[in-house]
């Protein structure tokens, strides 16, 4: 299976509401680089299960993908509605599994904007 594949798979389960598959598709030397948000795996888990994505609805409009990247870009509705946020993750694989993250994100204002 591809690492897009694995994304793609993963994307889908997180987005239906199975947080738990975060813990089989994150590696153990995971490193976040948003500073928002914390670092390393475990503590970067519990604070996404706790986040905004929990409850909104993820929009995914196109991915990319090469040997060791994958990138998402989505648009994150919220629950009370509007028109969310656009967001771009970048993810980094290693043995089929994620190990880094960076992300960047702007509230729409339009709906062509995502």
């Amino acid at each position: 299976m591809s690492i897009k594949d694995i994304f793609l798979d993963a994307f889908g389960r997180f987005a239906a509401g199975d947080l738990d598959v975060l813990n089989e598709v994150i590696g153990a030397d995971f490193v976040n680089h948003d500073p928002s948000s914390p670092r390393d795996k475990d503590a970067w888990i519990e604070f996404t299960k706790s986040g905004p994505l929990v409850n909104s609805t993820i929009d995914l409009k196109r991915v990319i993908a090469d040997d060791i990247f994958v990138v998402a870009h989505y648009q994150l509705i919220p629950p009370e509605g509007g028109l969310g946020e656009a967001v771009v993750d970048v993810w980094r694989f290693a043995d089929d599994l994620i190990v880094e993250h960076w992300d960047v994100s702007q509230p729409m204002t339009a709906p062509d904007q995502v």
